[in-house]
């Protein structure tokens, strides 16, 4: 499944977190996840941001939610991202594994903007309602460019199977990972600034790579 340049990188990935001479809070977050689900998405962040210095701002919380997500993938729940950017970075990833739906928000956006809100956030709703009425597993929900969408989530007491919560950018992020981190959902964030499409797709595609490999480890019946 991994092609090599991947693999090289994630050697090296692993190589410069165990150096004894790397700063303390990379090898402490390398220390926290040796291994598991919330390893593979640490190394893969690292991967996609092409920054060693994002490992200490990963929290997944509460320390089953990353094997929750896997669970929820592998049971083929829809993937939901706030852009459409996201959307294609993850499915082709879903395609190769378990075939889960992927949808992004804005297709059940207006086509302009309510006062005083953003297309994305105005979606959450419909979005949610329709999904949940179909399937039976709640989506695994991706956030990476709208903090307005993540705080819709959180104000109307939705309970995704996982969120991916990595809005990047320096108005109402800080506030949307902060109630995410009270909200007592099971959750991936990333603190500060930093996040984007890219990095919700990196950890949901780190997850859905487990939960194929973990599969494929499985005896079968």
């Amino acid at each position: 499944m991994d092609h090599p340049i991947f693999t090289e990188s994630i050697r090296r990935i692993r190589e410069a977190l165990a150096d004894p001479a790397a700063p303390a809070p990379w090898r402490q977050a390398a220390q926290r996840w040796p291994g598991g689900p919330e390893r593979d998405v640490l190394e893969r962040c690292i991967h996609s941001s092409g920054d060693l210095a994002i490992a200490p701002d990963l929290v997944i919380a509460p320390p089953l939610a990353a094997a929750q997500g896997v669970q929820a993938l592998a049971a083929g729940a829809v993937i939901l991202t706030d852009t459409a950017m996201a959307a294609a970075a993850v499915a082709p990833m879903a395609r190769r594994t378990f075939g889960n739906p992927v949808r992004c928000l804005l297709d059940w956006a207006p086509e302009q903007a309510p006062e005083g809100d953003t297309r994305s956030a105005a979606a959450v709703k419909a979005a949610w309602e329709e999904l949940t009425a179909v399937g039976k597993l709640a989506p695994v929900m991706l956030v990476g460019s709208a903090p307005t969408a993540l705080e819709r989530l959180l104000d109307l007491g939705l309970a995704p199977s996982l969120v991916i919560g990595m809005p990047v950018g320096f108005v109402g992020v800080a506030e949307s990972k902060r109630r995410l981190a009270q909200s007592g959902l099971a959750h991936i964030r990333l603190e500060g600034s930093k996040g984007g499409a890219g990095l919700v797709a990196a950890a949901c595609n780190a997850l859905l790579r487990a939960a194929w490999l973990q599969a494929a480890r499985s005896p079968r019946v």
